[in-house]
């Protein structure tokens, strides 16, 4: 890592500066020998490397102990020339230039002390300066971008920015989430702000107690589908709204780092409450389909170690007593932070074998999978095929503007073909947003739309704050395969015939501005169209792609679409991943 390689450069050139002192103490050769060209400026150059140095490669709470012998080593040192060794002789300017050069280097320790905000750790490590801020979430490594002080210097921020009363919060099964949801709730009840905590939960369950319980603002620790050494927050206000870039996510990052919050007063502390919203939030769920519609179907559900199995459970026992006529094949449901069966990223073709091997096996209707959190479900079809999301997203559009017509379903810009089409059709709106769960959050609040959904397997829901849920989607479509008694596949079909997509692929790159760049100019001269809206989106006709650089990984995502022709989709496939890897 990077912070570790800087450290033991720090610590070398530490030593070496040590070493360059004592034998330039200890020789009787006179300093100018040992600077030729400038005494003075050899022993301020030396005391500035070793003091900089020292900063880097000591433990930050060795710092002022380290600054105290340093000061004593360049007084001192002059004296024992003076005294004990031959051939020296006592030098104020050598001393003044001793202490000049720690001036010196206290100014630039300062300096880089203040713009990283007392970037180390509990354990002296220097932390990536504030890299787990994302352009609408936090997300980062444990140890190095993320730890219990940053938790709660977030917590101080955040209250110092919302100035809530009461905030409530959660996390998922990572085996870091408890010690930083307790420094996070540390930092908010040191602002004196009043703490509800629902537990082990999913994205989702904060933005459904975060207005259910009427608090003003919600804070869920969670890292999603990420590597399990990761970990990270999202952030609403009150009423559900999300907090991104634009809308306080920077302020937040420039309060934590500069982590200047006044003292805590221990009369003024917000208090601490356990609190169970989840009944609540499964009887809201029940809202979003006529259960009583509900034929007798056999779903496969991973939930990949992540928090959707409690989730299910509580859903399971509320079917039960209703007697709706649902039966669970359930797997990896147990949430676990070791992650034993890899990581809950179900979009990954690797991570999909057990969900379709389960769904042959057990002849069911449908398979459900969830990532870590479960804001996001991937569904299979009852013959274990994978259905992209960019095709959920017609299907849940279309059965919602049969139903309400006229109204606005909100779409990201990287396949649209199958959206604008099922929207024009059945008389609704189809609107562009860029890609993002904060940006489509809050073009459906300014448009009022009824639904929004992206790709990527994120549905949103006027009807659930504006935000986005993975457990509101299977429902409607097993709802829909009841109520129009087809089976997933035969509703989907003729959209991906229509339509095809061999689905977002992804392109680690060393620049990817260049490939990027590159791209647009070999295709722009023949293109119908060019947006911006997100990346570049070329339409060309018959086929049309988009091509964004990632905004949680540091990957290009390239996704294509054609009318109609598989060939044609496959070669201008081909075709982009060859120029854009080239």
């Amino acid at each position: 890592m990077q912070s570790q390689n800087l450290r033991r450069i720090a610590q070398l050139a530490f030593i070496l500066s040590i070493a360059a002192i004592l034998t330039g103490l200890f020789r009787s050769t006179p300093p100018q020998e040992l600077f030729p060209h400038s005494d003075k400026v050899g022993h301020v150059a030396g005391f500035l490397v070793v003091a900089i140095s020292g900063y880097f490669a000591l433990p930050a709470n060795l710092t002022k102990a380290f600054t105290a012998v340093l000061i004593i080593l360049a007084i001192g040192s002059e004296y024992a020339q003076a005294s004990f060794l031959p051939a020296r002789y006592f030098s104020l300017q050598d001393m003044f230039a001793n202490l000049s050069g720690i001036l010196i280097a206290g100014i630039i320790i300062r300096i880089h002390h203040t713009s990283n905000a007392k970037n180390t750790n509990e354990y002296g490590c220097h932390m990536t300066p504030l890299a787990c801020f994302k352009a609408y979430d936090i997300r980062g490594q444990l140890g190095t971008q993320l730890d219990t002080d940053i938790a709660y210097r977030i917590g101080r921020a955040y209250a110092q920015y919302l100035k809530p009363e009461t905030v409530v919060v959660g996390g998922d099964m990572r085996l870091s989430t408890s010690e930083l949801k307790e420094a996070l709730s540390n930092g908010l009840r040191d602002s004196g702000v009043n703490v509800l905590d629902i537990g082990l939960c999913g994205t989702e369950e904060i933005y459904f107690a975060t207005t259910h319980l009427g608090t003003d603002g919600g804070i869920v620790v969670t890292a999603s589908h990420n590597p399990e050494d990761y970990n990270g927050m999202k952030l609403v206000r009150k009423g559900s709204k999300p907090i991104s870039g634009d809308t306080g996510l920077n302020d937040i990052e420039r309060l934590t780092r500069e982590n200047d919050f006044p003292k805590p007063d221990p009369t003024a502390r917000g208090g601490y409450q356990l609190v169970d919203t989840r009944s609540a939030y499964v009887e809201h769920l029940q809202t979003y389909a006529d259960l009583s519609k509900l034929k007798p179907l056999r779903l496969v559900v991973n939930a990949g170690n992540g928090v959707a199995g409690p989730a299910i459970d509580a859903l399971e026992s509320a079917f039960q007593q209703q007697q709706v006529p649902v039966e669970f094949i359930k797997l990896h449901h147990q949430p676990d932070g070791t992650f034993p069966n890899g990581i809950p990223n179900p979009i990954l073709p690797e991570n999909r074998a057990d969900t379709i091997a389960a769904v042959l096996e057990h002849k069911a209707d449908m398979g459900i999978a969830w990532d870590g959190d479960f804001d996001r479900c991937f569904l299979f079809d009852e013959k274990g095929r994978f259905i992209e999301g960019y095709y959920i997203v017609g299907l849940l559009a279309e059965a919602f503007l049969n139903k309400h017509p006229d109204e606005a379903v909100i779409h990201d810009p990287r396949l649209i073909w199958n959206t604008l089409d099922i929207a024009e059709t059945s008389g609704g709106r189809a609107i562009q947003s860029k890609t993002g769960h904060a940006f489509i959050k809050e073009r459906m609040r300014e448009e009022d739309a009824i639904y929004g959904g992206e790709m990527s397997a994120h549905h949103y829901f006027r009807d659930f704050f504006y935000c986005d849920s993975g457990m509101i989607p299977w429902l409607l479509v097993a709802e829909l395969i009841s109520d129009k008694q087809q089976p997933l596949s035969e509703l989907v079909d003729d959209r991906i015939a229509k339509y095809p997509s061999p689905g977002e692929i992804n392109s680690k790159l060393a620049d990817p501005a260049s490939a990027i760049q590159r791209v647009l100019e070999h295709y722009e001269n023949d293109a119908v169209s060019i947006d911006h809206t997100d990346g570049i989106s070329l339409d060309m006709g018959q086929w049309r792609f988009n091509l964004r650089s990632s905004n949680t990984e540091p990957v290009v995502r390239l996704n294509v679409e054609t009318r109609g022709d598989i060939n044609l989709m496959e070669d201008k496939t081909a075709e982009l991943l060859s120029l854009l890897r080239r």
